[in-house]
């Protein structure tokens, strides 16, 4: 449903148009049943649900309560294996040794000392296939039953719901703002974009879409229907349009199976195709990097059958190999490895962003005298540089005064290579140069508000999101580098799986490392404690859904906390029917079950190719604990992923991400000082309109404010 998608997107519960009437007693439900999972109801959305007719008042109730249960995690059972965790976890070779003596157990007697001996020297003692191991030997409310009801906390969560325009017009401003976003999407916000361009296909259409997987999309939409397509202005934006209309990769980071196309279609594909090459022949030198996906894509469009469209068959005439064309990155290259920095430099001054992401490699070999000529041609591509890339080279030069312990790079799939920095670190005046003429660009294009703008320290830390593929979708999720302030007294972790068709066992883990990145202990299925930390338990099959804990107080030894979920066998994280993790704050003494949505702060999706999930890390330092969050997946192997034996890559990509200095929120507030009245928010309402930007938007913002919140910080990188 829209409405769902609005809700859990924007936390803005669309007003409906049904008829007026006593839905007072609705609303209070309402509002008691949001409590319950941490939510709250603004004063606006209460009065309205209060005037509509009981039956509307009640189907728009229902709504919001599903919307917010699932985007928490509160809309599947999470079922512990031992029904008393965090208490009454056995010690785990006795729990073992329990499983061993139920596998031999004769007749009515006890398995003796000596039998067990022989069972295990036997060679063929299998721990998963021991009695009762790995399935639910409880119902979930038979859990329920066994635990008290939560003590609440002044420390637990409540996130408010705000009462927003019609679903109509909710939608279409949704719609624009993903569509129209500076940056990338990852594959939750491009499914929602799919969904809004279908609905929102007569209704306003964004002035611009900056990014090309997002034109992708809607043209996807648009060819289906047999509309125009909008912004193809390269040979890649149609072959991104074949893979999305197939069900493919947008992003061409893997290849697509080609389906059968209409001819209207085929049609359309080919004459887009004709007019690019026809205004820019240059863009031919595109076509060799995706040779043999063109070459697949020719056999479902059948090029030779439409002579009129010639500069659409010379793409598929380039593509095998029977024509060639030199792009311009291989222009570049070849002066590069002759030696000639300034020639290549200039060469790439016609891609202003490409100029701008190879800046560190042409400055690192550039003479001293072809230095200054690179420098040029760097600040006169500036102008022409989207904003995310101007930040990302900002970001990038401020890492390059040391080299780093070690140097890693996230893919856009969200794995991570990870190396020794072999590069010389860039003079300290050649950074400072650059961070200048960076800095400068960047505060000339921020948008100026003639509201005061008002920030939540909480933002601060967040990391700038220049792209949407280095997070996951779900709740409160931050970009990757974000850092957010920890309360409470401990944490519980918890990952909950849902098998699609085989037997899936997923492995919720902890690594503690020191202050070195050395391993300091590990809690999961093989080590139930250690240090105060708890296990609940291991679950090898999750045909109905299965959740696995870990609950770890902060007083624990170490600098660092690294929850990590190991696939053991069966499906992979894009093939299970669900699969999310999450943490709950807590205080040490408070009941209630292994699952409350009201103490849950962040759930995420985990939706990533790789074995082995790396979602967040835990770090003390002088001032408490701080989350930070990784998005990361390590390949791992295709079975039987441990956290003992990838303690040495997780450490490695644990430190490089710590490391790194994240361009944060407080990057752009900084630049806005010297443009701007920037007050800091301290939990009283403002008195006069504002341009608030936090993590959730506050009640009683004055009339004529606009606020920016963590699902829209993106709109604040500039164009």
């Amino acid at each position: 449903m829209i409405e769902k998608l609005i809700i859990q997107k924007t936390l803005r519960v669309p007003a409906s148009t049904a008829g007026p009437g006593d839905g007072t007693p609705v609303a209070r439900q309402l509002d008691a049943a949001l409590l319950g999972v941490g939510f709250s109801a603004s004063r606006a959305l209460l009065e309205h649900l209060g005037g509509l007719a009981p039956g509307p008042a009640m189907d728009l109730a229902a709504t919001v309560v599903s919307a917010v249960r699932e985007l928490v995690g509160d809309h599947v059972q999470h079922n512990a294996y031992f029904i008393g965790f965090p208490h009454d976890v056995p010690d785990t070779i006795e729990f073992w040794v329990d499983r061993l003596r139920a596998a031999v157990l004769t007749g009515a007697g006890t398995a003796t000392d000596a039998q067990l001996r022989d069972a295990a020297l036997s060679g063929g003692v299998n721990l998963l296939d021991l009695p009762a191991y790995g399935t639910y030997q409880h119902t979930y409310p038979e859990l329920l039953a066994a635990h008290d009801t939560l003590v609440t906390t002044a420390g637990d969560r409540v996130t408010l719901l705000h009462l927003g325009d019609t679903v109509e017009v909710e939608a279409a401003r949704l719609y624009l703002a993903l569509a129209g976003s500076p940056t990338p999407h990852g594959e939750a916000d491009l499914a929602i974009l799919g969904e809004l361009a279908v609905a929102c296909a007569d209704g306003a259409q964004p002035a611009q879409i900056p990014v090309r997987e997002n034109r992708a999309v809607l043209n996807g939409i648009r060819l289906v229907l047999g509309r125009p397509l909008v912004g193809v202005d390269t040979t890649t934006d149609v072959l991104r349009l074949a893979c999305q209309v197939s069900g493919g990769d947008v992003s061409l980071a893997a290849p697509t199976r080609f389906r059968a196309f209409r001819r209207p279609e085929r049609r359309m594909l080919l004459a887009a195709l004709n007019e690019v090459v026809a205004a820019h022949p240059d863009k031919l030198g595109d076509v060799a990097r995706y040779a043999e996906r063109w070459k697949r894509l020719g056999e479902r469009l059948h090029p030779h059958e439409y002579d009129q469209w010639p500069h659409a068959q010379a793409v598929f005439t380039v593509a095998r190999g029977e024509r060639r064309v030199h792009n311009l990155a291989g222009r570049a290259e070849t002066a590069i490895r002759a030696g000639a920095i300034g020639p290549a430099a200039s060469v790439l001054s016609a891609a202003p962003g490409l100029l701008l992401r190879s800046a560190d490699r042409l400055l690192r070999l550039a003479s001293a005298s072809e230095r200054a000529t690179v420098v040029d041609a760097v600040t006169g591509a500036l102008g022409s540089a989207s904003g995310r890339v101007l930040l990302s080279l900002r970001e990038h030069v401020d890492n390059r005064l040391t080299p780093a312990s070690a140097r890693m790079y996230a893919g856009r799939s969200r794995t991570a290579w990870v190396g020794p920095d072999e590069r010389p670190p860039l003079p300290a005046g050649l950074v400072a140069e650059l961070s200048s003429l960076l800095d400068a660009e960047i505060t000339a294009r921020l948008p100026q508000w003639h509201r005061p703008l008002l920030v939540d320290p909480q933002v601060l830390d967040v990391a700038l999101p220049l792209s949407g593929k280095a997070a996951e979708g779900g709740f409160a999720v931050l970009p990757r580098g974000s850092r957010a302030s920890v309360s409470g007294e401990l944490l519980r972790f918890f990952t909950y799986w849902r098998q699609t068709s085989r037997r899936t066992d997923y492995d919720l883990s902890l690594l503690l490392l020191d202050d070195d990145f050395h391993s300091s202990g590990q809690v999961s299925w093989t080590n139930y404690r250690h240090d105060g930390v708890v296990h609940s338990g291991d679950v090898t099959d999750a045909r109905n859904g299965a959740t696995e804990f870990i609950d770890a107080p902060l007083t624990v030894g170490g600098r660092y906390v690294v929850p990590q979920v190991n696939i053991y066998a069966g499906e992979s994280f894009d093939e299970v029917a669900e699969s999310m993790f999450g943490y709950q704050t807590r205080a040490r003494d408070q009941r209630g079950a292994p699952f409350d949505a009201r103490t849950v702060r962040a759930r995420s999706e985990l939706r990533g190719q790789g074995r082995v999930a790396l979602p967040m890390v835990f770090a003390r330092n002088e001032g408490g604990w701080q989350a930070v969050w990784l998005h990361l997946y390590l390949p791992g192997r295709p079975s039987f992923n441990r956290v003992e034996e990838n303690t040495f890559t997780t450490a490695d990509r644990v430190r490089a991400l710590m490391e790194r200095r994240y361009l944060t929120v407080s990057y752009l507030v900084d630049r806005w000082r010297a443009r701007n009245e920037v007050t800091t928010w301290d939990g009283r309402p403002p008195d006069e309109p504002v341009t608030f930007v936090g993590i959730e938007a506050p009640e009683n913002l004055p009339d004529g404010s606009e606020a920016f919140t963590l699902g829209r910080l993106n709109e604040l990188i500039p164009g």
